[in-house]
């Protein structure tokens, strides 16, 4: 399968024979970025924020998820877990849905605007994760956190999402911060990342995309 990054928390995954995803496609104007022009079988919104929920920037979708649930579209199982935005903790608290994207037995998990570490028990409940894309950039989960996170979902490979980059008008962290944080020096984007069941690494291993344009 396929992974491309177009900002922010906006990827696309594919497969050839499966159904394609976008994830939070945004709205430019608020973004900074370039429009999008991308297409997609299904569009998933973690939250219902500009940067993430503008469907309206993709074509050709059939289908649109915005919250929790069990899908199986186009040969692509998804499990929506809510994630904020529940109990008593604190009932201002934004809603998100985390997503689990499985494609022939690799599961990705897009977690969206993530605000705090999820228990044991959620950890869990979403399974054997090979690819984890993170928000790293601080707004809502800090960097420490963020690889706390990782530490928990112990996934093959780490795709950083929602940092500061050239173009964005959001305030973000850029990306060295949560290198730093899990120890790691700098490292070279890659334009996507293409994986198979059999390529996936036993060590988590960091692996930052270049933003594309659609």
């Amino acid at each position: 399968m396929e992974i491309v990054w177009y900002g922010l928390s906006c990827f696309r995954l594919s497969e050839r024979g499966l159904a394609t995803v976008v994830t939070d496609p945004y709205d430019h104007r608020v973004v900074g970025y370039a429009p999008l022009k991308l297409k997609a079988d299904i569009v998933t919104i973690s939250h219902e924020a500009p940067g993430h929920a503008n469907a309206a920037a993709v074509k050709g979708f059939r289908h649109v998820l915005r919250g929790p649930g069990e899908y199986e579209i186009g040969g692509v199982f998804i499990t929506g877990v809510q994630t904020n935005g529940q109990g008593k903790r604190d009932p201002n608290e934004p809603r998100n849905t985390l997503y689990v994207f499985d494609y022939n037995g690799i599961a990705v998990a897009h977690l969206g605007d993530l605000r705090r570490v999820p228990s044991q028990t959620e950890i869990e409940a979403l399974g054997n994760v090979q690819i984890a894309l993170v928000p790293v950039g601080g707004s809502s989960l800090s960097v420490a956190k963020a690889a706390e996170v990782v530490s928990l979902l112990e996934p093959g490979i780490v795709i950083p999402m929602h940092y500061h980059t050239p173009g964005c008008n959001l305030k973000l962290a850029p990306l060295s911060k949560f290198l730093k944080e899990m120890g790691i020096g700098e490292i070279e984007a890659v334009d996507s990342l293409k994986v198979s069941a059999t390529s996936i690494p036993e060590e988590t291993r960091v692996v930052a995309l270049k933003i594309q344009s659609s």
